[in-house]
């Protein structure tokens, strides 16, 4: 993994994660931010987790359409970052070498919030698995769509069949949300906090905000 960060910033992409609860609206936001990145001149990949790979997509399927009783919390948190092992070696990592820009639908970030927060293992178990599976490796910028549970539940109940993380129950949404929040106060330079609640457009203008402050950064 140490190998990618010895790459000069010059030769390598850059690794954009996209978070937040379910109905915050990432899905819709991903197109504009590959359109901003690639006007300016870079190539995109864009990607999800879980999924990303032909393993991911396989345990995608198992993690969101199982029944809710049938995986306990230790084994989700285990299967997402066996995918998310797959997604990194043959995927992202790849990808950064090659020049690309990466931009994921969720990653690491997501398992604080849903496996940590939302199914109560506690942020220490998935920083363990972070170390290990990834060292150093952090996205080089994370998108956070923050809306109040309310919004969320009103938001996913529109979509009509639920998955198994849309049907989480109010205290487990909050607790989902909590935790995002504190990955967020954690490592403020690295995670932008983006207000979901607004509409698309709106959404999408403090996004490019915050994309336009990264590249700056970048003297991009």
């Amino acid at each position: 993994m140490n190998s990618l960060l010895e790459i000069s910033c010059q030769a390598r992409g850059y690794f954009i994660t996209i978070e937040g609860p379910d109905g915050a609206g990432k899905t819709t936001q991903l197109g504009p931010i590959a359109d901003w990145i690639e006007r300016r001149g870079f190539t995109v990949l864009q990607t999800r987790e879980p999924g990303g790979t032909q393993l991911g997509e396989s345990l995608r399927e198992i993690l969101l359409h199982s029944d809710s009783d049938t995986i306990e919390a230790e084994a989700e948190l285990l299967l997402i970052f066996a995918a998310r092992a797959q997604h990194l070696r043959q995927k992202i990592l790849p990808a950064l070498k090659q020049g690309v820009w990466v931009l994921s639908d969720r990653f690491t970030d997501a398992s604080y919030a849903y496996q940590g927060g939302g199914r109560g293992l506690g942020a220490d178990r998935v920083r363990i698995l972070e170390t290990w599976l990834q060292g150093n490796f952090r996205p080089d910028l994370t998108l956070l769509l923050d809306i109040p549970i309310t919004v969320s539940a009103q938001r996913t109940r529109s979509r009509g069949q639920l998955d198994r993380f849309e049907q989480d129950t109010v205290h487990l949404r909050q607790a989902i949300r909590d935790a995002y929040l504190q990955q967020a106060c954690a490592y403020p330079e690295r995670i932008k906090r983006i207000d979901a609640s607004g509409s698309p457009a709106q959404v999408q203008y403090a996004i490019a905000d915050s994309l336009q402050a990264f590249c700056q950064r970048l003297g991009r």
